[in-house]
């Protein structure tokens, strides 16, 4: 703050700061890695996907912002579902890995 009025400061420069400001930054960066402070602040978009990936990303804020307890649900239920995969390979794995084992 230098007054009342919140800036920014670039460098050395204090510049007074509008809520409306957006800031947009590229990279072509694979992977670009950003402070947890950064990443707490920002909103992060992968361009590197699909147009339906962007899709579903850009429906996900939405309904984040507009909807916050069906985001959680529907992240709860795609972890869930991970974790079933997963138990399913697991078992799949275990089933060949016994066949292979009594006809040896």
């Amino acid at each position: 703050l230098i007054g009342s009025t919140p800036h920014i400061r670039i460098g050395d420069n204090p510049i007074p700061y509008d809520p409306n400001f957006k800031l947009y930054i590229t990279t072509k960066l694979p992977n670009p890695r950003y402070t947890p402070e950064t990443s707490v602040t920002v909103t992060l978009l992968n361009f590197f996907i699909t147009p339906t990936g962007l899709e579903d990303q850009l429906l996900g804020k939405v309904v984040e912002r507009e909807r916050a307890d069906l985001e959680k649900l529907k992240r709860e239920l795609t972890e869930s579902n991970a974790a079933k995969i997963r138990e399913l390979k697991d078992l799949q794995d275990n089933i060949l890995e016994r066949l292979q084992d009594e006809k040896g």
